[in-house]
């Protein structure tokens, strides 16, 4: 486990990667937010990182989130309105760079990827897992010692759970509240009570949707549950969090929330 803040920073940064390299060959296109968690859950915060600023975001969300914008200049990941997802360089950059530490240091001195390294083609192979230790000879020990039995479990390949179906309870109303409420008919913005600002619920696939048409512009907003502020969501699903922030060209955008995770995409 990295010790210090450089090194978990740097940890984390090739986790994102290596977590969209794995979106990609699933064909999904992860949000920030559940980007973000997957490379905190693999190294978690440490104290000063929890920390929560006054938005209502940890610390260390704010420092990664900034710190991607080195990925996104070397080309390696893209961000984007439905999610964010690697680039065929950064599947090089996989290849070429596989470890944090040379990573990290390709970022840093802007090494270039070697030309003879090719995009791949498919996910790498899972790696063999551990044979069965030999049964032990006669009039040996029956069981390995705690600790050496510990490092086997370890080490060996997790077993592979069969996915679980979140069952989860559904609020009777989902409002996006914020500045773009009189663009959608509302009488003022920031009511999560008023009727034009309210989400739509798709029972099979258990997100609530709107889409809205909004002029080119910069808006923030959180998603309000029940029409009120006293259960709310913001940025990566944070309760009371920081707004949400989107970043419009004009037209029509789609807003999905996910009661699950808490958060939104856009499309």
């Amino acid at each position: 486990m990295p010790k210090n803040a450089s090194d978990k920073l740097e940890a984390r940064l090739k986790a994102v990667l290596d977590g969209l390299a794995e979106a990609r060959w699933a064909g999904e296109n992860p949000n920030a937010g559940a980007v973000l968690a997957a490379a905190v859950e693999l190294v978690p915060f440490d104290e000063h990182e929890a920390f929560l600023l006054s938005g209502g975001i940890p610390r260390g969300h704010k420092t990664l989130t900034s710190a991607t914008a080195k990925l996104v200049k070397a080309s390696w990941m893209v961000k984007g309105r439905s999610g964010w997802s690697i680039t065929d360089e950064g599947l090089r950059a996989l290849v070429a760079f596989p470890t944090v530490e040379a990573l990290s240091d390709a970022l840093v001195e802007g090494t270039p990827i070697p030309e003879s390294v090719a995009v791949p083609t498919e996910a790498p192979a899972p790696k063999p897992a551990k044979k069965a230790a030999k049964a032990p000879a006669k009039g040996a020990a029956a069981e390995a010692p705690v600790e050496v039995a510990a490092a086997e479990a370890t080490a060996a390949e997790p077993v592979l759970a069969e996915a679980v179906v979140v069952d989860v309870v559904q609020p009777h109303a989902v409002a996006i509240a914020g500045d773009f409420g009189t663009h959608l008919g509302a009488e003022a913005d920031w009511e999560p009570n008023l009727d034009a600002v309210q989400m739509e619920l798709d029972q099979e696939a258990g997100r609530w949707r709107r889409t809205v048409d909004l002029p080119a512009g910069t808006y923030t907003f959180k998603i309000a549950i029940d029409r009120s502020w006293d259960e709310n969501y913001g940025a990566f699903g944070f309760a009371g969090g920081a707004n949400h922030e989107l970043n419009h060209d004009g037209g029509s955008v789609t807003i999905e929330y996910n009661h699950v995770t808490k958060d939104v995409v856009f499309s």
